[in-house]
């Protein structure tokens, strides 16, 4: 059997790994951290709805359960003469490599003033302990933003900090506490969330106005500081808690790596997520430069395509030496789709070539959300059957 390197433990990562020991590969998974984050349920740890626990999912579980070994290593640089992957703890080589690192964040001047829900575990535990100290406190003034890369339309994570803005108003209704916070919204996008399809920042502004929750859009952002959100315009949005999440960036070490990137700095690959150019060496996930209309999204669920088409193009390059290639694009699997969960129900958002849908769920919506994390960790574990796309 031919050896598979995976980098990256994410939803990509993990699923590629999944995907070639299906076709019956020797994979090793290397990954700077020992679990899976499921970034789409983390956004309840602020609120004492979840915990860490919970939202991770341990790296050597899944390997028992799929027969694939992990190494635990923060990798630096890749030499791509000699197929070798160079980490702090040690050097591997491939014959077939997977690249699904994730991707990093664009660093405003003060940016360290602020938390990010689509950070680290740490940040989320500490929004968490921010937002309880401001409880106990008796109010305060919250804010809650994010923005894009202009070099790479797809490299924007919004519908998080919706959802935490959002469940954050829930939980401080449920405890009285509502009157006495000052809850913001900022972007300076003009149309914030207008990639979930027309009309839908029209309904972010209902559910603001309904739920008496400010918003700034529109107007750039000059820095952050710790009395708050400074914009071009010179005014400041003065908080005590800000939350941000920033444009996405390939990461450092690939940038300059050799590999082919775009001006963003994620890594360039064809339909079938071959790295541009070079031998054996696939990219998926956060990690690779998506290519598509404008209102694509880096998404769980395109990760997870991209894993398991680029197992599929590997497993047929290993028995046919190279000589066919799968037919299934990622480009079949784009389009955006969640549940922007509310603490107390959620938004059915749906976009693809064909339609563009919001479907509102009160009540129902939240234990929808909750039900699909337990079916990702369930199925993942090969406890119940996986539905067929997801």
């Amino acid at each position: 059997m031919d050896d598979v390197m995976v980098l990256g433990g994410g939803f990509a990562g993990v699923e590629a790994a999944i995907y070639l020991r299906k076709e019956g590969l020797d994979v090793t998974l290397v990954s700077n951290r020992s679990f899976a984050w499921i970034y789409p349920v983390s956004i309840w740890i602020p609120t004492g709805a979840t915990t860490r626990q919970k939202v991770s999912m341990p790296l050597e579980k899944l390997a028992r359960v799929h027969g694939f070994k992990v190494v635990l290593d923060e990798i630096e640089s890749i030499d791509l003469h000699d197929r070798r992957l160079v980490g702090k703890g040690g050097t591997y080589s491939w014959e077939y490599l997977v690249l699904a690192p994730g991707a990093s964040k664009m660093r405003p001047s003060g940016v360290e003033h602020t938390l990010s829900i689509c950070g680290t575990p740490d940040d989320a535990e500490r929004i968490r302990d921010r937002l309880q100290a401001l409880a106990e406190a008796g109010g305060g003034r919250i804010a809650m933003g994010f923005a894009g890369n202009p070099r790479d339309s797809s490299a924007v994570r919004g519908g998080p900090v919706f959802e935490l803005l959002f469940n954050v108003d829930h939980w401080l209704r449920r405890r009285g506490l509502r009157s006495r916070f000052q809850l913001t919204f900022f972007s300076p996008m003009p149309e914030p969330g207008k990639k979930m399809g027309p009309g839908a920042f029209g309904l972010m502004e209902r559910f603001f106005k309904r739920n008496q929750l400010d918003h700034r859009v529109g107007v750039p952002i000059r820095r952050f500081s710790e009395k708050g959100v400074h914009f071009a315009d010179d005014s400041v949005l003065e908080t005590d808690l800000t939350v941000f999440v920033p444009g996405g960036l390939g990461l450092e070490w690939l940038r300059r790596s050799g590999l082919p990137v775009n001006e963003a700095g994620f890594v360039r690959v064809d339909d079938h997520c071959r790295v541009e150019g070079q031998e054996r060496t696939w990219a998926v996930g956060d990690t690779a430069a998506v290519e598509g209309p404008p209102w694509r999204a880096k998404q769980g669920h395109l990760a997870e395509a991209m894993g398991r088409i680029a197992a599929k193009d590997i497993a047929l390059a290993c028995r046919t030496d190279g000589r066919e290639r799968a037919t299934e694009s990622y480009k079949d699997h784009m389009e955006i789709v969640c549940l922007m969960d509310s603490g107390n129900g959620a938004v059915m958002v749906q976009r693809n070539e064909r339609r563009s849908r919001l479907l509102m769920l009160p009540i129902v919506g939240h234990w929808l959300k909750k039900a699909w994390a337990l079916y990702w960790k369930l199925s993942k574990l090969k406890r119940i059957p996986r539905i067929p796309g997801m």
